[in-house]
């Protein structure tokens, strides 16, 4: 049976309490859902499945093919349980592989002594098997194995996306505090955005909101411009076949959409960046750019949702002055937005108390450690039952 279609339990990992929206990317490529964590979902597949995933998830971290499941109480028994597994099927004698792990064993203080063992392991194998071995080191340039090492249990995955999938490619100038492109896209889908009505998104800074936006609405893979994955340099990894499956994603999305977007930012090397960004994905042609404050943002006639992350004062401005910013979002909303789903994504809710609107729903996210919540406004003129 060839490497590549093999089948094996599939771990798609993801920032805490996104998984629902990954479940839901999941399950609509027709990928049995078969348990669900805190931070990821389990499937199943081959590594051919590994690569579909890698390029068309939009809300996962990485995508980890289990290679085996073995017992070690110890460091010598987990270098033992590593050196039997054929390694030579899945490292090149003249390639490169990084180990990177999660370790919760009364044995070992360091993870990096698991990690030095785990190379050590693989190494020796190829050294007693052809007298050569391949290179080894932190960076994710090659293949990269994962160890998860719990009590005496250990799983041995390999990690087929190389860096996270949330390192697109697009973004070259970040800003300041950027959000998480996977995080970014989380929150849009929780939002129900599927290109339907307008994307309005002041305070955009480096854009990272408005072009997921763009992307979600086009149907476009976010793993369309990536350059590098850790199956990629897998032995027997096809590259005719990859392009010839990047290519057919590509033409099957769309190349315009019906409504607007719209990107604002009072910062004008904010805009600066958002469009030279929104250019390297390919989606500028569809994002209208302002330098303007967030109040001043133009909002078409119609329907959509409006979409802000302003600073929540726990790791930069101050709390005084980001009173008067969240009290004027409220304003914004009132008087500008008729028609259209707010929302507020923060990870300070007495701040967004200040908004002076009572939030439809609270859904929770996490940014990196931060507790946060999109906060969901159904905006109208006048008395609710006038505005419906």
């Amino acid at each position: 049976m060839s490497l590549f279609t093999e089948k094996s339990s599939i771990l798609v990992t993801c920032a805490r309490e996104i998984p629902s929206c990954l479940r839901e990317e999941v399950a609509s490529m027709g990928f049995p859902i078969l348990s669900e964590f805190t931070a990821g979902i389990k499937t199943e597949g081959t590594i051919e499945d590994t690569i579909k995933l890698n390029l068309r998830i939009r809300t996962g971290h990485r995508v980890l093919y289990l290679i085996r499941e073995l017992t070690a109480h110890n460091a010598d028994e987990l270098y033992k349980g590593i050196s039997e597994i054929a390694w030579e099927n899945y490292i090149s004698k003249s390639g490169y592989f990084t180990v990177t792990s999660f370790v919760n064993n009364p044995t070992i203080r360091d993870s990096m002594f698991a990690n030095v063992k785990c190379k050590d392991a693989i190494a020796d194998r190829f050294l007693n098997i052809s007298g050569v071995r391949p290179d080894s080191g932190p960076d994710r340039k090659g293949i990269v194995i994962y160890l998860y090492w719990s009590e005496n249990r250990c799983s041995v995955y390999l990690d087929t996306s190389g860096e996270p999938l949330s390192r697109r490619g697009y973004r070259k100038i970040p800003l300041i505090a950027p959000m998480q492109e996977t995080l970014a896209a989380s929150i849009i889908l929780a939002s129900g955005w599927r290109g339907e009505g307008n994307f309005i998104n002041p305070m955009c800074g480096s854009g990272t909101l408005a072009i997921e936006a763009a992307l979600i609405a086009l149907g476009r893979a976010p793993g369309l411009l990536r350059n590098n994955f850790g199956f990629m340099h897998l032995p027997g990894f096809e590259r005719p076949a990859w392009t010839k499956l990047r290519n057919m994603t590509n033409r099957s999305s769309k190349k315009q959409f019906a409504g607007k977007i719209v990107a604002t930012d009072i910062n004008p090397t904010a805009i600066d960046a958002a469009r030279k960004n929104a250019k390297t994905a390919g989606v500028e042609h569809l994002i209208e750019f302002h330098v303007s404050d967030y109040s001043d943002t133009p909002v078409p006639e119609g329907f959509g949702i409006v979409m802000l992350n302003p600073e929540y004062g726990e790791r930069m401005g101050e709390i005084e002055n980001l009173k008067k910013t969240y009290s004027g979002i409220g304003d914004f909303f009132k008087n500008k937005c008729s028609g259209y789903r707010g929302y507020i994504f923060t990870g300070n809710l007495k701040l967004a108390k200040h908004v002076g609107l009572r939030a439809r729903r609270k859904i929770p996210f996490y940014n990196s450690n931060i507790e946060c919540r999109l906060l969901e406004y159904e905006l109208y003129k006048g008395s609710k039952k006038t505005g419906r």
